[in-house]
């Protein structure tokens, strides 16, 4: 679970729950690592307990890996501590903490066979042993394994792992599921507190994959050690974690278990991460009734009154009927079949709804969609403008987000014109010289344009995340300076398209920061 503002753990009256501390394996306080000027995980607060699955869920370049690795110790932060059992372990070198990884691409040994692969570590590792001395005194030493525990153990772990037989097969005679499950032996075997996994299902077939999934589970639930899992796969992290951490830009964005995370996503990005979602535009109008789709329905949420809202609303959520029998009327467009249900596209207007339907129903033709008030979910929306510091340029222009864009820079003092030598003047003939002013600007979501002609823009950027937003997508644009635009567009991009961005004069809004005094002309 995440810590709340770095708070000690409570309970409901307030008091401090001592034994719920006891259970915490892992805490991770006010963690950041940075890279050449750019932060991959900032303000990262966590704590897991003993015996849990956890999941660290995300796109790539989230920061999930990065997290795991500083967990690991193969990274170190550039800010926060990590708490192993209560004690600081932030600069604890790798093999001094009880937890082994397990890689994506296995890792294992080509020229060993698969005895040798599992028993590599047990070779290494030395454990404490209290013998008595020739004085008759009991002293504590560190001795290596002996060749029949070592055999106990490769032993034990293999079976585990359903590869007891297995014992002396190469390595490149194995299947990529059996390498796998070689690759989690070998670090089982050396009894580590936390299990580390990396993406480790990635490089498997489909099958292979989910089969995998059932197996990681079960061995957890024998186990019973902590499991800190990687994954950039809803369906993974659904079907195996106890609690899921959902991560974008190196912040988290939710934690939850997998049903509350499915269920009451906080954010439009969450939303679409896990699972299908139609998610849209709304208003709250107050008495728990929302306006989304040209039409009003009953909710259960409460939010301010007129305020604007993101809606989601999951596709097996919604009921088809007849036309005229629901709450809302549409034209149904197309359908597929998934196997276990058929996907219908109904348009409402301008907005595509998807719903799943386990019957075989015409389409081209009218419908009506009918959705239960508790299968509405309503978010406060993430974006509703861009906002940037900026300044005035000499040439009456605004920088802001690493570009000199043009604007109207008569709207930073009201009444006032622009005279012939570029300063302004207000009705009674003062005159101010705004060069350098530090301002606020503010940019609609809407009101940016983006196009695939990099030299046709102020600045340039990459495209690293995009929603589907019932009529149209809301895409991020990041620049090499990390300045971000969120856009909403009808035009559908993919992830690391190369854009530029282009703002009409008239849509940039200014604010002074100051009194509009300080730049009076002498």
């Amino acid at each position: 679970m995440q810590k709340e503002n770095g708070n000690n753990l409570t309970n409901g009256n307030g008091k401090n729950k001592e034994k719920e501390r006891e259970n915490i394996i892992i805490e991770l306080i006010d963690v950041a690592k940075e890279y050449d000027g750019t932060y991959v995980v900032e303000d990262f607060n966590l704590y897991v307990k003993k015996g849990e699955f956890i999941t660290f869920l995300g796109p790539s370049g989230c920061g999930k890996t990065t997290t795991l690795r500083m967990i690991a110790g193969f990274e170190l932060p550039t800010r926060g501590k990590i708490l192993l059992n209560g004690l600081d372990i932030t600069h604890l070198p790798p093999h001094k903490r009880p937890v082994n990884t397990v890689f994506q691409k296995y890792a294992l040994f080509p020229h060993l066979d698969v005895y040798d692969n599992v028993a590599f570590g047990l070779r290494f590792k030395r454990i404490e042993e209290t013998v008595i001395d020739k004085n008759g005194n009991e002293k504590t030493i560190l001795r290596k394994l002996t060749k029949e525990e070592i055999d106990e153990k490769v032993t034990s772990i293999l079976k585990l792992v359903d590869l007891e037989e297995f014992e002396w097969r190469q390595i490149n005679t194995l299947s990529g599921g059996q390498q796998q499950r070689i690759a989690i032996a070998r670090a089982l075997v050396n009894e580590p507190e936390i299990l580390l996994l990396d993406e480790p299902l990635g490089a498997l077939d489909l099958k292979m994959r989910k089969e995998m999934q059932l197996e990681l589970k079960a061995m957890h639930k024998k186990l019973g050690i902590t499991f800190i899992y990687v994954t950039h796969d809803q369906e993974e992290a659904l079907t195996m974690s106890d609690t899921i951490v959902v991560m974008k830009d190196g912040r988290i964005q939710q934690i939850g278990t997998p049903t509350m995370i499915y269920n009451e996503p906080k954010s439009a990005f969450v939303a679409d991460f896990i699972g299908e979602s139609n998610i849209y535009n709304g208003t709250y109008l107050g008495d728990k009734k929302v306006r989304f789709l040209y039409h009003v329905f009953d909710c259960v949420d409460e939010f301010q009154k007129n305020e604007k809202v993101d809606v989601v609303v999951r596709p097996e959520d919604i009921l088809l009927n007849g036309p005229g029998k629901g709450s809302a009327d549409g034209f149904l467009v197309s359908k597929i079949f998934k196997g276990i249900h058929y996907e219908y596209t109904m348009m409402i207007g301008k907005n595509e709804v998807i719903i799943q339907d386990t019957r075989n129903l015409p389409i081209n033709r009218m419908a009506s969609i009918t959705i239960e008030p508790e299968n509405i979910h309503i978010m406060k929306k993430e974006f509703v403008s861009n906002i940037y510091d900026g300044y005035i340029t000499k040439n009456n222009l605004v920088w802001f987000a690493g570009g000199e864009f043009e604007c109207d820079v008569t709207q930073l003092i009201p009444s006032t014109l622009l005279d012939e030598d570029g300063y302004l003047v207000d009705k009674n003939g003062t005159r101010y010289d705004l060069t350098d002013a530090d301002v606020v600007v503010e940019v609609g979501l809407s009101d940016i344009e983006i196009t695939d002609n990099v030299d046709e823009g102020i600045v340039s950027g990459e495209i690293v995340s995009f929603i589907y937003i019932g009529d149209h997508y809301q895409v991020i644009v990041r620049t090499a300076d990390d300045e971000d635009f969120v856009v909403d567009t009808e035009y559908m991009w993919n992830e690391e398209d190369l854009v530029s961005v282009k703002i009409a004069p008239s849509a940039i809004k200014l604010r002074l920061k100051g009194e509009a005094k300080q730049y009076v002309k002498a």
